[in-house]
């Protein structure tokens, strides 16, 4: 006998194609979701990894900003403190000048000349004094003169006074501080 088959075979293979259809899509829609899912985690892993990096040189960052300020007061602190050693240093240089200005002043003053008030503003010496007359005012002006110690000495007034019955001769002068030894040195 012959065999036929009577059976709807067209609806099964249909059947069965479109099952295998449906499953490729299932499968298809999976792998997608899969991939998706997968490329989400890479992302976000990469970007996690970039975030920790960029927080590990924001704290490296701050870290070097506060090194800077540091360094910044130090070089402050450095400078005031070079300008406080050059002030003492000057000071202690100029100490035997000064007792050498005096020493100077008390060698040229001619007998009859007294200094009412002594000032110094820089290198300039302001004298308020009284001579018992005009020569004795003109002997203290050579005197300054012709000193290593003293410049340019300017006589700018001159006035009459009476002290204890006596007349005499108020007078203000200026002169010039000079050092020997800076003097020297220029020339060389």
């Amino acid at each position: 006998m012959a065999r036929i088959n009577l059976l709807p075979w067209r609806e099964q293979l249909r059947e069965e194609r479109k099952k295998r259809f449906v499953a490729a899509w299932v499968m298809t829609i999976l792998a997608g979701g899969a991939m998706i899912f997968m490329a989400d985690l890479y992302t976000g892993n990469v970007i996690s990894q970039q975030q920790s990096r960029n927080q590990y040189l924001q704290n490296k960052i701050t870290e070097l900003d506060k090194s800077i300020a540091e360094i910044k007061d130090l070089r402050d602190k450095r400078t005031q403190l070079l300008e406080r050693m050059e002030v003492i240093q000057n000071l202690q240089g100029n100490r035997p000048i000064i007792v050498r200005v005096f020493d100077q002043l008390a060698r040229l003053i001619p007998d009859g000349v007294h200094f009412k008030s002594l000032q110094f503003q820089g290198n300039t010496l302001k004298l308020v004094g009284v001579a018992e007359s005009n020569n004795r005012i003109s002997s203290l002006m050579r005197n300054f003169d012709s000193s290593e110690w003293f410049a340019d000495p300017n006589l700018t007034a001159v006035r009459k006074v009476t002290l204890g019955g006596e007349r005499m001769n108020e007078f203000d002068l200026t002169v010039i501080r000079t050092s020997p030894e800076k003097e020297g040195e220029d020339e060389s």
